[in-house]
């Protein structure tokens, strides 16, 4: 979501541009945080599934 608070036309107001020199930092950081924990996540995850997919299929022949 967005962090300005523009009331009515004040966006279009032809006045002197105003540079914002302190911001909330951070959001974007913990959005691309989170997706890459989910990503290892679901790697890790789809790793597991394979490793124990592959004991069932291969463990009965190693066995014996």
């Amino acid at each position: 979501m967005s962090q300005h608070n523009i009331i009515g036309s004040e966006a279009f107001t032809r006045g002197p541009m105003i540079l914002v020199r302190q911001y909330r930092a951070g959001g974007a950081r913990r959005r691309r945080a989170r997706t890459a924990a989910a990503f290892i996540a679901g790697a890790t995850a789809m790793l597991l599934a394979g490793l124990v997919g592959a004991a069932v299929v291969y463990g009965p022949g190693l066995a014996g």
